[in-house]
């Protein structure tokens, strides 16, 4: 049985679905923070209302469930995390070690945690950020994702827990609306753009940063998951990435395909100096070697998808449906 926090969140509602589809509905417990879960949720399979900061709870269900695998997803994001950086600690930090504990005291085979290009900072090349890179995060999301790292390699090696993971760039999904992310407004430009063909960006126009659409994103999840261990050199903090553009570039490439879009910038300070500290580009040579990371979305494809899937929302009214 498969378990998986933040079920609701950008990942998990699109994550969700895709393990249910693979491994069977029944076999996939979908956990979140929320009391009335979308019906969806409800009838496709089994579903239990889960804070993973309440380890007594978290086992519970581990138990009743019979898991054997866990792909943990609540977290608290970047700007969100700024605002309050203790519920971002708590959240992220004392959450995971929950995971981590229960799965060590259960017999759970594998946990997946992801982790994020918002580990590096500064100190760390921007361009095509080496997997073995120094760690410098500068916001309360990237040091508890570093030390997420560090503790989840700690499991491994000490306790021999199975635990993989992935630094996620900046994710866009057609599925889930922008969650409190610095790179989130490339999500909210598509939907600016096919609502309002305008959208006000609070990153700089030249500002580049590394990105994945969805469905490579959850790919990465699933084949990183299903790989043999004795192929892994690394485990908790592979690099992964499929295309880099600055926010000026992914505004062209919609304005193609709605020609009358216009984009203004008026830079959020916090946000911008996060965008800031990431790298531009990541070097994901170790994913592709150790575990057959091969993306299949480009900034064209990718555009094209998504302006084509929100456009039929918006013709059915339905284009802010929330996941599930």
């Amino acid at each position: 049985m498969i378990l998986v926090t933040g079920a609701f969140g950008q990942i998990g509602s699109e994550l969700v679905p895709a393990l249910r589809s693979r491994y069977g509905c029944e076999n996939v417990v979908a956990a979140g923070h929320h009391a009335k879960p979308p019906k969806d949720f409800l009838d496709q399979g089994p579903y239990v209302f889960l804070d993973v900061r309440d380890r007594s709870t978290l086992a519970e269900t581990v138990r009743r469930y019979d898991v054997t695998v866990i792909y943990h997803l609540a977290a608290i994001l970047s700007a969100v995390g700024e605002r309050d950086p203790q519920l971002a600690w708590d959240v992220n930090m004392n959450g995971l070690y929950n995971i981590l504990e229960v799965a060590r005291e259960n017999g759970v085979e594998k946990v997946f945690y992801p982790s994020s290009i918002a580990v590096f900072g500064p100190k760390t090349p921007r361009v095509r950020t080496p997997q073995d890179a120094v760690l410098d995060p500068r916001t309360i999301y990237g040091v508890t994702k570093a030390a997420g790292e560090y503790l989840s390699d700690y499991y491994f090696t000490r306790f021999g827990l199975d635990i993989r993971g992935i630094r996620y760039p900046g994710i866009i999904s057609s599925e889930a609306l922008p969650g409190g992310g610095t790179t989130d407004y490339a999500v909210a430009m598509f939907y600016e753009a096919v609502e309002r063909g305008r959208y006000v960006c609070y990153v700089r126009g030249d500002t580049v940063l590394p990105m994945v659409y969805m469905p490579d994103a959850i790919d990465a999840a699933v084949r990183l998951m299903e790989a043999d261990l004795e192929r892994l050199k690394h485990h908790s903090n592979f690099n992964i990435s499929s295309m880099s553009f600055s926010a000026k570039e992914l505004a062209c490439e919609i304005k193609r395909h709605i020609s009358d879009f216009h984009c203004d910038y008026d830079p959020d300070p916090v946000r911008q100096s996060i965008a800031d500290s990431w790298p531009e580009s990541i070097d994901d040579t170790a994913a592709r070697e150790e575990w057959g990371w091969n993306p299949k979305y480009d900034l064209h494809g990718m555009v094209a998808d998504m302006i084509n899937k929100l456009s039929v929302r918006k013709s059915e009214g339905r284009l802010y449906r929330k996941p599930g």
